[in-house]
C-alpha cells in the first residue's frame, strides 16, 4: 500500500480531530452543576477520570474533550483558542474583558458582585472619606463602580478571605461575589450595594464560533434544551 492510497483515511481523520471540542470547565464551586447539564445535553465523562487528578477528560462519545482549570483561567483559554468553549462566571468575564462570543446564559451558580462593609459604616456618606480603599478580588469591576460615582479609591488586591480586610483595617469596603450573604454576617459585615448578578455562562472562542459551527451550534442547542 503506497502513501498516496493512505491521503483520504489521514485526511478522514484529521478532519474528525480537527471539529472535536474542547471545553474548558470552571473548578470549584461550579464544576459539578455544569458537568451535570452537559450530561443533560448529552456529553458525560467517565466519573472515575474526573474524579482522579486528569485535567483532560474525554465525552463517552468522543465529540468532546473537557479540560479542568481555574476560573479565572477560563477567558484566556477560550480567548487564545486552546479550549473552543468554556463555562465560567459573569463575574469573571466582566474581570477578564475577554473578547469572546457569550452565547448563552447557562442560570447556574447565581450570586452577586456586591460592595459590603461593616454594619457601623453602612450609609455612611463617602465624601467623609478623602479616598475609599477597598479590598478585592475584582479590581477592574470595583475601579470601574467607584469611579462611575465620582469615587476616589485604592484599591488593594487580594486573592482570597476578602472579608478580613475590614475587619483587621485593611479597607473601608470590600467588593466580592455574595451568595447567600452567611460569609458576610458571620463576620460583621453587610451588604451596602450590588453591582451587578452574576450566573454561569457559555463562552466561544471567536474563531471557533466560525471554523467549527455546527458543532458550536449544536453544543449550545442541545445546552439550552437542557435547560428547559
Amino acid at each position: 500500500m503506497n502513501l498516496h492510497s493512505l491521503l483520504p483515511t489521514v485526511y478522514r481523520l484529521l478532519s474528525t480531530v480537527s471539529q472535536m471540542l474542547t471545553i474548558a470547565i470552571s473548578k470549584g464551586r461550579l464544576q459539578d452543576e455544569t458537568l451535570a447539564l452537559f450530561a443533560r445535553a448529552g456529553l458525560t465523562a467517565d466519573e472515575s477520570a474526573i474524579n482522579s487528578r486528569r485535567l483532560l477528560v474525554g465525552t463517552a462519545d468522543g465529540r468532546c474533550n473537557f479540560i479542568f482549570v481555574k476560573p479565572g483561567d477560563v477567558p484566556t483559554y477560550v480567548e487564545y483558542g486552546v479550549a473552543d468553549a468554556g463555562v465560567c462566571g459573569h463575574d469573571v468575564l466582566l474581570e477578564s474583558r475577554a473578547e469572546v462570543h457569550e452565547p448563552l446564559d447557562l442560570k447556574l451558580g447565581r450570586c452577586r458582585i456586591a460592595v459590603a462593609g461593616r454594619h457601623e459604616v453602612v450609609g455612611q456618606d463617602y465624601n467623609l472619606l478623602a479616598t475609599v480603599r477597598v479590598a478585592t478580588k475584582y479590581p477592574r469591576i470595583t475601579t470601574e463602580y467607584f469611579h462611575q460615582r465620582g469615587i476616589p479609591i485604592e484599591v488593594v488586591t487580594l486573592a482570597g478571605s476578602v472579608e478580613l480586610a475590614p475587619l483587621l483595617g485593611l479597607s473601608d469596603r470590600i467588593v466580592d461575589l455574595v451568595e447567600t450573604g452567611r460569609t458576610l454576617r458571620e463576620n460583621g459585615l453587610e451588604v451596602i450595594d450590588v453591582i451587578t448578578e452574576s450566573t454561569a455562562r457559555l463562552i466561544v472562542n471567536r474563531a471557533s464560533f466560525h471554523l467549527k459551527r455546527a458543532e458550536v451550534s449544536a453544543l449550545i442547542t442541545n445546552l439550552a434544551e437542557a435547560l428547559k
